[in-house]
Parts: structure tokens; sequence; C-alpha cells
């Protein structure tokens, strides 16, 4: 599939989940056979770890159709890096999605501020950037979209492997934000 082709093949799998019409497809004992050979998923899809948001579900996907990351607040550190050059490196993935959602923790925390202590310190001060480029006053919800925009960009930035994948037309990176009440994932411009 071409790049158009896999996020025609995201939303309409996001379509599925809204309506509550899943396939279930690829999700049984033949389709772990099938696997063990090797892998060729067709997005990477880096995530917040929150539990509300599972890709898998909102995009319906089966196994071995996504190679996902989730960290808290959907951010660019070194091991999600490191992670999402595997798979443009090795598996020939042409689309990279970074999602984030409604209400996101990570981003409330970063937010507002103060010792969360020494590794989600750290964490939070990867959304940082998104709070100081936000307006004034932006919600939640603004700065959590302005953070899956500024990771797409961290991720290229960071990463000669996912930069030349990118220039070289092998790879688009998509900011997008899942909507936790209706389940719809917007593609953010």
């Amino acid at each position: 599939m071409n790049q158009d082709q896999v996020l025609t093949r995201l939303q309409e799998g996001n379509a599925r989940f809204v309506a509550d019409k899943l396939d279930g497809q690829l999700q049984d004992s033949n389709r772990r056979s099938a696997l063990t050979s090797g892998q060729e998923p067709y997005a990477i899809i880096l995530s917040c770890a929150d539990s509300r948001v599972v890709p898998e579900f909102a995009f319906d996907a089966g196994l071995g159709e996504l190679f996902v990351i989730r960290v808290a607040g959907n951010i660019a550190n070194s091991s999600s890096i490191a992670s999402i050059e595997y798979a443009v490196a090795n598996l020939g993935t042409g689309i990279i999605m970074v999602l984030g959602h409604e209400s996101c923790g990570a981003v409330t925390a970063a937010m507002k501020g103060g010792d969360n202590g020494e590794n989600l310190n750290h964490l939070v001060g990867h959304i940082t950037p998104a709070i100081e480029a936000a307006p004034d006053g932006a919600s939640v919800n603004e700065v959590v979209k302005e953070n899956a925009r500024l990771t797409a960009k961290d991720l290229q930035e960071r990463s000669e492997i996912i930069r030349q994948a990118v220039e070289g037309g092998k790879v688009r990176i998509v900011p997008a934000y899942y909507n936790l009440g209706s389940g719809k994932v917007d593609v953010l411009s």
C-alpha cells in the first residue's frame, strides 16, 4: 500500500470503530501462525500509554498490522524514537502517526507544573515546548494537539533514519487526535 492508501485504511478502520462495526479480522490462531516468520505492519503509531486509547481497536486492526509504541504523552524520547527507527529501517512501514488524545494526563501534569519526581519531570519536559507554543490560556486539548504536531517534527529532527526516510518520500509523519467519547481520530494539519 502507498501512504495515501494506508491513511485511508486507518480512517476506514476508525470509522468502523466509531460505528461499533469492528470486523475483528486477523486476530485468530491462523493469523498468529502466519506471523511467526515475520511482520509487515502498514503503519507505525506513537500513542499515549493511556488505557482508554488502544490503537489496534481504534483502527480496527488485526495482529501484525500496526507497529505501536506507547508512552505517556506520546513523546519522542530516545526509546520511542529508537523503536520507530527500527520499524522504518527494517519493516518498510510508510506512515508514522503521532496519536495524541483528549484529556491527556501527561499533558495535564505538564501544564500544572511542580515537582513530580525525577522520571515524571523528565517525561513532562518533553511536553513543555507544546505548552510554550500554544496560545495563552490554551486548553489541555489544544496543547495535546500542539504536542502531537511538535512530536511529529521532533521525530525528524532527532533521527537521521526517520529524516532521511521522510526526505526520500518513503515515510510520512501524521499528527492526529483521538476523541475519547466518540473514538474518532482526527488527522491534524
